[in-house]
């Protein structure tokens, strides 16, 4: 088999084999098969896309070029959930505690931020003494007995994945539905988990900028499951403004325990409940997603999920103290607000605009070698169709950098407003099983 006929088959509209997927990926990820070669079949399956199952079994692929993680010794159904990225997005610090509380198992593997979107582990380690590297041994024992962990995934986990990433970042071919989406489903597929939710965001702030095209991806990941026998479902979410207020890694810790709480935002509330809802029906626990949004409203309502939050922090050797009392998480130096300069409706708030800002106030990576500033970030104190007076406060930026002035000018763009009301907008859009 050569790499050139595999090129050019696809160049001029061929369906690839799984012989002819399996032999690509393995010879890239081995160094056999060069830079320029996977280049050129990247941009052959950008023009000519792929099929269901050429993208499924390209997935599969790319899943067994490295380790594999084994979750049997877990007891019951392993549920798994996964978010595209965006913009104060904190769901999995509220949603873990909550599902696991219900009595699922959640047993995930999370990444760290870059640019504009957020880390999940990032804001865990902005909680003092928290790990997020266990061991396998670890990792399971913990998991078996309070039903959660979140750790970083091992450096063996789809070694495919990270050369390809790379190559498509240089080679103009980031855009592919069926290679965006063997990228996250290769990741989540070696994870190990029965059942996966996919978070799947669009707007200013998301990866897919409109519904149209997040509903394609979706669809395509959820096919990707189906073929390769994982119960996968898809949630459709508005990432055109931020995320409840708060953006930011220990800011949105201290969000995620208010929610948890009941006195959190109410589009963040939303997402975990609706969200929650499914992964326990996922998980076999309830017979329907309506009666699994039932069960998370009561472990809000009487506290389960934030002691299992306290649970998983005291396992992974962070301080709880933090949890039990938010206010010892330290403030940044400076914290200065946003002014409206006219009475109005907020219209719109540029999710992409508060994250960059927010990156630019130290609270993320331009690069993956930058060090973050846990303090750092924005509190908005206003969403889209609220009212606000001049002079009233629009945001709060909170930095320990001295050169912040031009952010702030950034961050008073980010916020649009007008004579007319918006119409409400929902935070699910819609559910794909």
């Amino acid at each position: 088999m050569r790499t050139v006929d595999i090129i050019e088959k696809k160049r001029d509209g061929g369906k690839l084999t799984q012989e002819e997927i399996s032999f690509f990926i393995q010879g890239y990820t081995k160094g056999t098969i060069p830079d320029y070669q996977a280049s050129a079949l990247l941009m052959a399956i950008l023009f000519q896309g792929m099929d269901d199952e050429e993208t499924a079994e390209l997935t599969d692929a790319m899943r067994l070029s490295g380790e594999q993680v084994d979750l049997s010794r877990i007891q019951g159904v392993k549920v798994d959930k996964h978010s595209t990225g965006g913009v104060g997005d904190k769901t999995s610090l509220v949603l873990g505690p909550l599902v696991a509380s219900c009595g699922a198992k959640l047993a995930k593997m999370s990444g760290r931020g870059l640019g504009h979107t957020g880390g999940t582990l990032d804001k865990m380690e902005s909680i003092p003494g928290m790990r997020i590297d266990l061991s396998e041994e670890e990792f399971i024992k913990q998991v078996n007995d309070i039903g959660i962990a979140i750790i970083g995934q091992t450096a063996d986990i789809d070694p495919a994945d990270k050369k390809l990433y790379a190559l498509r970042d240089v080679t103009g071919t980031v855009e592919s539905i069926p290679l965006i989406a063997s990228s996250i489903m290769s990741k989540k597929l070696c994870s190990g988990a029965n059942a996966i939710l996919l978070d799947v965001k669009f707007g200013s702030g998301a990866f897919m900028k409109t519904l149209d095209k997040a509903k394609e991806l979706a669809t395509t990941m959820v096919k990707i499951g189906d073929h390769l026998h994982r119960d996968t479902r898809a949630i459709l979410t508005d990432m055109d403004e931020p995320l409840g207020l708060a953006v930011g890694n220990a800011l949105e810790v201290k969000e995620a325990i208010a929610t948890l709480k009941g006195e959190g935002p109410k589009d963040l509330t939303e997402l975990v409940i609706k969200a929650g809802g499914i992964m326990l029906e996922q998980a076999k626990l309830v017979k329907t997603h309506e009666e699994g949004e039932t069960k998370i409203k009561e472990a809000i309502a009487n506290g389960a999920g934030l002691s299992k939050l306290k649970q998983m922090v005291a396992s992974q050797s962070g301080d709880v103290s933090y949890i039990d009392d938010p206010t010892k998480f330290p403030l940044a130096q400076h914290i200065v607000e946003i002014k409206a300069n006219q009475d109005g409706y907020i219209q719109r708030i540029d999710s992409l605009g508060i994250g960059v800002s927010a990156m630019k106030l130290g609270a993320g990576r331009a690069t993956k070698e930058d060090s973050i500033d846990m303090a750092a970030g924005i509190v908005l104190a206003k969403k889209v169709g609220d009212y606000v007076v001049k002079g009233e406060t629009l945001a709060l930026a909170h930095t320990n950098k001295d050169d912040y002035e031009a952010v702030l000018t950034d961050i008073f763009h980010a916020f649009v407003l007008g004579e007319e009301k918006q119409a409400e907008r929902p935070i699910v859009y819609g559910y794909i099983k």
